[in-house]
């Protein structure tokens, strides 16, 4: 059997890795770079019990599983550790809070315990991505540079059996379309509904704070209220997130570049939050798309109509998080007809009417 996956993120690599551990080959096609958009420029945090009450529940409860399971089993090299994580704010007139850290300015509160190490950690998601894609390569995978352009679809237009790659056509048992919010692509050969892009930014500096700490902050800004994640890494760099908009969404993940005002804001918020990133070294200056749905919740089964055809996308911030239980639970689907570990059924694509996008290509 083989599996065509369209998108080198971190979903579509961790499908490639559950399916090489069943023994299926599995063949991932990829535009621009492994990790690219989004899985290569996000915090990397993770969180146990974070999505507790919602839909998400069981995806995150086995996911963040997984991803200490992976840490211990593969033996990568992609920053995994446990986090203490704390919420506060600067400026909103509260009072001091029961808990300091000596890298973030004394206006600070900090007021919230979000999580212990028993239920927060972290990853730098594109080593993370990159070596879930070596470890399914080394089972057997493909990593193939080019643009998808069409869908192979046969028996009046039923069955998935290959894609369209830069004219040429490759054969294959299954398609996985997992492009992030780029999916909305293949809504012109599928009856797929729907996927968003919310274009987020992030600063990367070079700050030595080896403190294992995640902070999520409210702070005041002369147009309201913006929410910065800060976490420090154990490269001895802290990542800095916030300012999100609706900026359109580029043909190319190559052309997502950072707005200019949207990274001098933030640079100035995290100067009046830390001293320490005031002076530190600015390492990157970033940003990149998160893909959501109408209704905040993944895309993850088969295409509705189309047999051996499946979508894995819109996992919106909780991408990294939630990779590895997409893979595995794709795995099941597409080898077993159903998944096991984790139910699917909130996330069914056939849930929304198709996007009206679809050309019907066939051969």
């Amino acid at each position: 059997m083989r599996v065509l996956i369209c998108g080198g993120g971190v979903v579509g690599a961790s499908i490639a890795y559950f399916l090489s551990c069943r023994g299926i080959k599995a063949t991932i096609i990829e535009r621009t770079g492994l990790a690219c958009a989004a899985s290569g420029k996000a915090g990397g945090f993770l969180a146990l019990d974070w999505c507790d009450g919602t839909a998400l529940e069981g995806l995150a409860r086995r996911s963040f599983l997984l991803h200490a399971r992976l840490a211990r089993e593969l033996g990568g090299d992609w920053d995994y550790r446990r986090l203490t994580t704390y919420g506060g704010s600067a400026g909103l007139g509260r009072r001091a809070g029961a808990w300091r850290t000596h890298w973030v300015s004394p206006h600070v509160s900090l007021d919230r315990r979000l999580g212990s190490i028993e239920t927060t950690a972290q990853v730098h998601p594109a080593k993370f991505t990159m070596a879930m894609m070596q470890a399914a390569q080394a089972r057997g995978a493909e990593l193939r540079f080019g643009q998808v352009t069409g869908i192979l679809l046969r028996g009046g237009g039923a069955v998935a059996r290959g894609v369209k790659v830069d004219g040429e056509t490759i054969e294959g048992d299954a398609v996985v379309i997992a492009m992030g919010p780029w999916s909305i692509l293949a809504a012109e050969w599928l009856p797929l509904p729907d996927v968003y892009g919310l274009k987020g930014h992030s600063l990367v500096f070079e700050t030595g704070i080896q403190t294992a700490q995640a902070l999520f902050l409210e702070c005041r800004e002369p147009g309201g209220v913006e929410a910065p994640e800060l976490f420090a890494r154990p490269d001895g760099t802290t990542y800095v997130c916030g300012i999100s908009d609706h900026s359109p969404l580029p043909f190319d993940p190559g052309e997502v570049s950072p707005d200019p005002d949207a990274i001098r804001r933030l640079k100035k918020m995290c100067a009046a939050l830390s001293p320490v990133l005031a002076t530190a070294k600015l390492v990157a200056r970033q940003a990149c798309y998160r893909p959501i749905t109408r209704d905040g919740l993944p895309l993850i089964g088969q295409v509705p109509g189309v047999m051996r055809a499946y979508t894995a996308t819109g996992h919106s911030v909780w991408g990294i998080l939630n990779a590895p239980a997409t893979g595995e639970a794709m795995a099941e689907l597409i080898s077993d007809g159903a998944a096991q570990t984790v139910d699917l059924s909130a996330f069914d694509p056939g849930r929304f009417p198709p996007s009206g996008r679809r050309t019907n290509r066939r051969d």
